[in-house]
């Protein structure tokens, strides 16, 4: 899974639940990770999680890699199926996704937008894959500025069960024109 327009030293595989379970419990219950929800999460807590996910037909995860190191998480799912089921009209080839980064002590400038770009440009390798959709917390303005950068633009808030949400799309096209803004401005 690689793009020309990513970072060549981020990769990704299959996450595997019970093996990668001790690796996300550190990333999901670390205090960076507040948004994600599971602060108090206990490690068999994260198994159930990811093995709920891993034998789901519409919801999949991976585990990004950093030169060969994990260094983030992505998870891909269908909106009609997951999370937004009821929320909104979802149209043929939306995708929706979450990602998160690891937490570490060495800060790579523009890694976090690097990795975005990475689970974007995944996302679009799939020529079913129209538009990508996303519902962050309403109060998440890192990912909000992080999502703008790649093509994001917000729809309206929504609530869900567990946050007030801003639901936003990027297409395929809005993706490739930041991306390729980007690229002309460095």
């Amino acid at each position: 899974m690689n793009n020309p327009s990513t970072n060549p030293d981020l990769t990704l595989r299959p996450l595997d639940p019970l093996k990668d379970a001790e690796l996300l419990h550190g990333w999901v219950t670390h205090p960076k990770a507040s948004f994600w929800m599971m602060q108090d999460a206990t490690l068999p807590d994260v198994e159930r999680e990811y093995m709920a996910i891993a034998a789901h037909e519409h919801h999949d995860a991976f585990i990004g890699l950093h030169k060969g190191v994990p260094a983030f998480l992505m998870e891909r799912y269908d909106p009609r199926y997951v999370e937004l089921v009821g929320l909104y009209e979802p149209q043929p080839g939306d995708v929706g996704m979450h990602f998160l980064t690891a937490p570490s002590d060495v800060r790579i400038p523009g890694f976090t937008r690097d990795v975005i770009t990475k689970v974007m440009a995944t996302l679009f390798e799939d020529p079913a894959t129209e538009r990508v959709v996303v519902e962050p917390d309403v109060d998440n303005k890192a990912v909000h500025a992080l999502n703008e950068a790649v093509g994001f633009r917000p729809a309206e808030v929504i609530q869900k069960p567990e946050k007030k949400a801003l639901l936003s799309f990027c297409t395929r096209e809005q993706f490739d024109t930041a991306v390729r803004e980007r690229e002309t401005a460095i």
